[in-house]
């Protein structure tokens, strides 16, 4: 079921909310799109098969939204490409509903694009915020394809133009269980553009131990090796770059793990030989 308001602009936002089961977030990440102080946007919600909680939550925010789109569960991949079909604007921005975005980051990402025509993607810096309410400023580096070959240089939450979306084949639905914006933006930058980083932390990520991201991690080689090989070519093409990467990554990883042998090392010997040294005393 869809229900929709009409809206028109040359440069038009269409920011795409997949929402599964976010009661408790969803309506300060919706607030967060409708308090742009870019004008132009359109808000689409795309209901992935919620809880009825969710849904009574939903249904206070539909008067306020552009599109509210209800399906049965599909994943967070196909949710983002369903809102995007039924989305008018010629820029995307995704939302993810337990997260929320700062009030300038569409009029930023705009300028950013209206000025440079290589642009594919506008990111920004991020606050990251841990269960125990601490946050700490994630920033991106942004770049060509080269930056994305190792990891994902950008927010999985970024800007993009709708062409660039479908030229790509959209998100790859088969990746149900993360990295899917990674792989994504490995195929909007296969062909050439950049990444830009607004250098703000213009967006709030919430660390939930049950996000999207923290189930990633338990698949993550799973993942990788998908990756890899469904882009074969490209690492083939960035063969020099992509397996230095990966040597100093691998060097810093044992760098560490020696690191710390002989923080542990040290520290039984200090347990191991406190009672000694004590008896000698004694003895003495």
């Amino acid at each position: 079921m869809v229900t929709h308001n009409t809206m028109n602009s040359n440069l038009l936002v269409s920011i795409i909310i997949p929402c599964y089961n976010d009661e408790q977030y969803i309506e300060q990440c919706v607030n967060s799109a409708l308090n742009q102080t870019y004008s132009n946007i359109e808000v689409i919600v795309v209901d992935d098969g919620s809880n009825r909680k969710t849904k009574t939550v939903l249904k206070k925010l539909e008067p306020n939204i552009t599109t509210l789109i209800t399906q049965n569960n599909q994943g967070q991949s196909t949710a983002r490409n369903v809102g995007i079909r039924y989305a008018k604007g010629n820029y995307i921005l995704v939302l993810d509903s337990d997260d929320y975005f700062e009030p300038t980051f569409c009029e930023k990402a705009i300028s950013i694009f209206l000025s440079n025509d290589s642009v594919k993607i506008v990111t920004c810096c991020a606050n990251l915020i841990y269960e125990d309410g601490t946050s700490t400023v994630f920033e991106p580096k942004g770049g060509t394809i080269a930056n994305f070959l190792y990891a994902n240089d950008a927010l999985g939450t970024s800007m993009f133009k709708k062409t660039d979306w479908s030229s790509s084949g959209g998100y790859d639905e088969e990746m149900r269980l993360g990295l899917e914006d990674w792989e994504f933006f490995i195929r909007v930058l296969m062909d050439g553009g950049t990444a830009a980083v607004l250098q703000e932390p213009l967006y709030n990520y919430r660390l939930r131990n049950d996000s999207t991201t923290s189930k990633a991690n338990k698949v993550k080689y799973d993942l990788l090796k998908y990756i890899y090989m469904k882009h074969a070519a490209v690492f083939k093409d960035n063969f020099e770059v992509f397996i230095t990467h990966l040597l100093n990554k691998l060097e810093r990883e044992e760098r560490e793990k020696v690191k710390n042998t002989e923080r542990l090392d040290f520290k039984i010997g200090h347990t191991v030989l406190k009672p000694i040294r004590w008896i000698k005393s004694l003895i003495k």
